[in-house]
């Protein structure tokens, strides 16, 4: 059974954790720069103000909270999130930076709803994040269930066998991969429900459309058979991770692992036409029997750029000073990944009028370059050596909130 676990109003969620006087009040989190609302409380959503609302709109509105996105925050918390789920099952599968898949199998008949509450009890509880989980045979089924459950008291919602109670009630636009760009053209076909979808004839989805969406059909039936990297739909999170091929202990090795990892995700990234806010880097290392027993574990860091970039060496350097902060000398390490998060579009991306952008313009024609080079010629043909030089300009944040979990200066103080 796959599991869907969602962080409600995270970035809210995550701001709520050491502030309590924001509890029940309308909160919005406001996108890099201050530009415009990227998350929403419930309070706030029952005022009516839609997502994307620009912030020079609302500035004068007394009944709100606003706040700026504080990805430092929100990127630990993330990885406190993700962290607990391996308390339940070693597969976890992150999604985005408030959403991840778990795998479990329990014996027939097993109680899934009463497991989802655990969870969820147990993330509030350690994390402090709310949280709606979904259960279902496929990813695209457990989407669905969580949509649900975050409509239900118990937060918790287990796809029954009999799917087509559920789906007869979904318009199609809510599946996940088909929206609002394919709906229209499927409902001129006759096909409007999530139902109608899932037993519309795969060859004719295949030529009609594409394979994708061929095989969304099939998960909708209850088949778990698709791994969603869709170019056609923008990534809420892009991630890369290798396993070595044999145990690395030397610091040097892991740095470039990683700024290798870094380069792959950016590649990415651009071709998205996408830019990340901040990263996530983690180590994973062996447990040890000799001379003595020590566990096996991960270590990771958060970090958030000065501005949302691309730029495959500003990331590297942003990256590397931090790395020794998160090495253990003597472990030997069998993994390691990156996950870039806040993720925005170019066309929608806020520009500093005050930062030297003619700069920036020449770090990304760079990137693309090298892009276009390794394409034409093959990956690695000419690759980045981890330097990079830091950006003059700082993301405009006026209304942050302290990093409370990651710098010992804004520690919360208990009085």
């Amino acid at each position: 059974m796959i599991g869907l676990v969602d962080g409600n109003n995270f970035y809210v969620s995550c701001e709520r954790i050491f502030d309590l006087t924001l509890e029940n009040k309308p909160v919005a989190i406001l996108s890099n720069n201050d530009g415009c609302v990227i998350s929403r409380s419930y309070e706030f959503k029952a005022l009516n103000i839609p997502m994307g609302a620009p912030y020079f709109k609302l500035r004068d509105h007394k009944n709100i909270i606003m706040r700026s996105s504080n990805y430092e925050l929100y990127g630990d918390i993330s990885r406190r999130l993700i962290a607990t789920l391996h308390e339940f099952t070693p597969d976890v599968e992150q999604y985005s930076i408030d959403e991840a898949f778990i795998h479990i199998n329990r014996p027939l008949g097993g109680d899934y709803s009463e497991l989802g509450k655990q969870i969820r009890q147990t993330v509030l509880q350690w994390v402090g994040i709310p949280c709606g989980i979904g259960f279902a045979q496929s990813k695209t089924l457990a989407k669905i269930a969580n949509h649900i459950a975050k409509k239900e008291s118990s937060g918790v919602f287990v796809m029954p066998d009999d799917k087509q109670s559920v789906l007869d009630e979904l318009h199609v636009s809510e599946v996940w991969g088909v929206g609002k760009r394919l709906a229209p053209k499927l409902e001129t076909l006759g096909i409007r429900t999530a139902w109608q979808l899932a037993i519309a004839d795969e060859v004719f989805l295949k030529k009609r459309f594409n394979v994708t969406l061929a095989k969304t059909a099939r998960e909708l039936r209850g088949e778990s058979i698709i791994e969603h990297d869709d170019p056609e739909v923008l990534s809420q999170s892009i991630s890369c991770s290798r396993s070595f091929g044999k145990p690395v202990i030397n610091f040097s090795e892991l740095t470039e692992a990683v700024a290798h990892y870094i380069a792959r995700a950016t590649v990415k990234l651009r071709k998205e036409k996408q830019r990340a806010a901040g990263i996530n880097v983690y180590f994973q290392y062996f447990p040890e029997y000799k001379p003595y027993k020590l566990d096996g574990g991960i270590t990771s860091t958060t970090i958030a750029f000065e501005t949302p970039t691309s730029s495959t060496s500003k990331i590297i350097s942003a990256v590397t000073p931090k790395l020794q902060g998160i090495f253990i000398k003597g472990r030997r390490y069998k993994k390691a990944g990156v996950i870039f998060f806040g993720l925005e579009s170019q066309k929608n991306h806020s520009v500093d009028l005050f930062a030297n952008n003619q700069n920036d313009e020449k770090t990304d024609r760079l990137s693309e370059a090298v892009d276009i080079i390794n394409l034409k010629f093959g990956k690695g043909t000419v690759f980045n050596l981890a330097e990079g030089i830091k950006k003059p300009w700082a993301m405009k944040r006026e209304m942050l909130s302290p990093n409370y979990t990651t710098n010992w200066q804004q520690l919360p103080k208990v009085k």
